[in-house]
């Protein structure tokens, strides 16, 4: 499943990076279906920054994905590396339940507006495979993955999109 996202920040692509760099645990606060996020792990390099970030979540698990899913189950793990000169990160989220049968990685680039503000594009894929996943039967795991996977997207892909909205207004809290 493809994941596609747009957005605009008024705040400037280097105001922005340094926010998805440095401060997006603060960021957190500005976020409802976010309880909290964590740096696990940074490196800085040479005109990069690796990050891995754990993300808790808050949001109710539908009735359908309850047998499979428990709330302790709604982080993941982002690993990310920024390129400060490209104005770019490429990531790669990691579920804490199915690791081997969830995949999800992309691009996020921030763009100069040309009127002092950024515009983000958000570019991935996501793929649930239950199948592979021990003690799911295939019939089962063939009926469920589809709605699973729409859930897991309609929550990662919302809080992506809402990452952009939150980083906006912790930036005006700032100014």
């Amino acid at each position: 499943m493809q994941i596609n996202s747009e957005s605009h920040i008024r705040h400037s692509p280097q105001r922005v990076l340094e926010v998805y760099q440095d401060l997006l645990p603060e960021v957190a606060a500005y976020m409802p279906d976010i309880r909290e996020i964590r740096v696990e792990n940074r490196k800085d390099g040479d005109g990069v920054v690796e990050l891995q970030n754990v993300w808790s979540s808050d949001r109710d698990i539908p009735s359908y994905a309850r047998a499979v899913l428990k709330p302790e189950h709604l982080k993941w793990d982002d690993f990310v590396k920024w390129h400060r000169e490209g104005l770019f990160g490429e990531w790669e989220i990691k579920t804490r339940v199915f690791t081997d049968a969830v995949t999800c990685s992309g691009r996020t680039e921030l763009h100069d507006d040309g009127k002092g503000g950024t515009r983000v594009t958000l570019t991935g894929h996501f793929n649930v495979d239950l199948q592979s996943v021990p003690g799911i039967p295939g019939f089962l795991g063939r009926r469920i993955a589809p709605k699973l996977e729409g859930f897991i997207v309609n929550l990662i892909t919302p809080n992506l999109e809402k990452t952009n909205v939150a980083i906006g207004e912790y930036l005006d809290a700032q100014d």
